[in-house]
């Protein structure tokens, strides 16, 4: 019966396929308090997520099985990749990983033209590594769901980002279409995705900007177990745990020396299966002393590799700039500070400002953290980007930048002082 449905479903016009989906689609909105939705942050959680990972993957073909039971990437090393778990009753039961832009790109851009999706401003990032246990897989979306739904919080509100893509078997990419509304990046499936021991794939693509007014037209008003956009968009769902963050960081890295050591050395070979253009961009990451025995050794150090300093940390400051013009007009301008340093930093302006011209900035830096500046534009970089040197930074920014130079993971700028 399964396989005769699956066949009449595909033989359906695809505007009629999608809406049947979406009238199959069910929600819980109060899950039971034994859910509990989360960053994997400890090493017994990272582990048993990439367990998870691994008996799903080796189960679909995706990966030949790994003695260490794992299936841990490069990507995994980075800080600006979260992990997120789904725990019922203290077991981890459902994982996906959020991977930001970084040095390293993404797994799918060396298969899928992002061309259209960079056309449109705001970050992007990879949904990859989902898994679900197998107890969970036939039970209508109880824990995948709460995960996407953690996924869009978490995105929306902390992560900085607009844009989700992935990169899915051919099988599953209609549910991301019909319930999620993704679009497809590629036309026809790509035959050979090396990322999933050559499975094949398709790529898809999600504007998070233009998903409450979508979701509100084809669920709105339907009743609270099937109307996903009450459940995605506007339900704060108390099983779900946000990180507390000090500062307006938009990345949550949690990986010490001890741990990277752990999974990277120790479990398994990914850091010395590296190549050195990669291993060089993780001691461009990871510059601080504490991690430099756990990195790959590297083989070159060629000055001429075009290798900057990466930053561990990014952000995303609001503030405001205060400028007198020639003619002496006062003039305020909103900014978002997103690169630091103890002498400066980068903002995003909306409009064009005038260079060496000194000013006032006032930044917040966290809810209860504002630093007040004196600013000098002195470049324009790119569309949008202004670079500004400082006069005499007050004692919150020094203490804001220490913390971010020197800090390990989201956890060591709670206490931020003690790296002054």
């Amino acid at each position: 019966m399964h396989i005769t449905a699956r066949k009449l479903f595909g033989v359906l016009p695809r505007s009629r396929k999608f809406a049947l989906y979406r009238s199959f689609a069910r929600c819980d909105p109060s899950p039971g308090p034994e859910l509990v939705l989360k960053i994997a942050e400890t090493q017994e959680e990272l582990e048993a997520c990439f367990a998870l990972l691994h008996d799903a993957y080796v189960g679909s073909g995706f990966m030949k099985p790994d003695p260490s039971g794992m299936r841990v990437t490069p990507y995994h090393a980075l800080p600006t990749t979260t992990t997120l778990c789904a725990k019922y009753n203290g077991e981890v039961v459902g994982t996906l990983s959020l991977i930001r832009e970084s040095a390293m790109g993404f797994p799918l851009q060396n298969v899928f033209d992002l061309t259209e999706v960079r056309k449109h401003e705001g970050n992007i990032a990879e949904v990859s590594a989902l898994a679900v246990h197998r107890r969970f897989r036939k039970t209508g979306g109880s824990i995948l769901f709460p995960l996407m739904k953690f996924m869009y919080d978490y995105c929306t509100t902390f992560f900085d980002t607009r844009h989700l893509v992935i990169a899915v078997n051919p099988n599953h990419i209609e549910m991301y279409e019909s319930l999620l509304f993704f679009k497809r990046l590629t036309a026809q499936p790509v035959k050979n995705y090396d990322f999933v021991n050559g499975a094949p794939a398709v790529g898809a693509w999600l504007d998070l900007k233009y998903i409450p007014g979508i979701m509100k037209k084809h669920y709105g008003s339907r009743p609270p177990n099937r109307n996903l956009y009450e459940y995605f968009i506007r339900l704060k769902m108390p099983n779900i745990t946000l990180p507390q963050r000090r500062y307006y960081t938009t990345n949550d890295p949690v990986l010490t020396p001890e741990l990277l050591d752990h999974f990277f050395n120790q479990r398994t070979k990914v850091f010395a299966n590296l190549g050195e253009r990669q291993k060089l961009l993780l001691h461009s990451i990871y510059d601080i002393p504490e991690y430099l025995h756990v990195l790959p050794k590297l083989t070159s150090t060629r000055p001429h590799d075009p290798i900057r300093r990466h930053e561990r940390f990014s952000m995303r400051c609001p503030g405001q700039l205060t400028i007198r013009a020639n003619d002496g007009a006062i003039r305020k301008v909103d900014i978002d500070v997103v690169q630091v340093s103890s002498s400066g930093f980068m903002a995003s302006i909306s409009a064009p400002i005038p260079l060496q011209i000194w000013g006032d900035v006032m930044v917040k830096l966290g809810k209860a953290d504002i630093s007040y500046l004196q600013v000098e534009a002195v470049r324009s970089i790119g569309k949008d980007f202004y670079g500004f040197t400082l006069g005499n930074p007050d004692t919150n920014w020094k203490t804001f930048v220490s913390a971010l130079y020197q800090g390990s993971t989201h956890k060591d700028l709670e206490n931020a002082s003690s790296f002054l």
